[in-house]
């Protein structure tokens, strides 16, 4: 239960983190970055917002234990939507917006005793589907 006395629980914090991609297709795991914007926030017990302002990046939870499941997450990605195909968009990019389309923009993680409320082995991913490039992930706390 948050204590109504507390001046840090009060607002809604929000915020960037930057992400700096090197791959065409990445996930790139920044659950260390929100977690530290979260125990910054003085947020005790709430929800965390992230969300991509991006049309050709996303963000994902998933498992963050073996880094073979992320590399697996971007293989069957390009399988399923390949770079190339019969796509009408021109800039050469279509395949990174269909996955964006897949993957969403925006997760949604519960605090608790002012951490994030993860499962055991799940992370939160930013998704990079036309890099590489330098991202900005949006993250907004707020407070029950």
């Amino acid at each position: 239960m948050l204590s109504g006395s507390s001046k840090s629980t009060r607002h809604a914090p929000a915020g960037e983190l930057a992400v700096r991609t090197e791959r065409r297709t990445q996930l790139l795991d920044v659950t260390a970055g929100v977690a530290k914007m979260v125990r910054d926030s003085g947020v005790l017990s709430g929800v965390c917002y992230v969300y991509v302002p991006h049309t050709t990046a996303g963000v994902i939870i998933n498992e963050n234990d073996d880094p073979d499941v992320a590399a697996d997450i971007e293989s069957a990605l390009e399988r399923i939507v390949p770079r190339s195909a019969n796509y009408r968009h021109a800039e050469g990019n279509a395949d990174s917006h269909i996955k964006t389309a897949l993957v969403g923009a925006s997760a949604t993680i519960f605090i608790s005793n002012g951490q994030l409320e993860l499962g055991r082995w799940q992370g939160i991913f930013f998704c990079e589907f036309d890099g590489p490039r330098s991202r900005r992930l949006r993250v907004k706390i707020l407070p029950d």
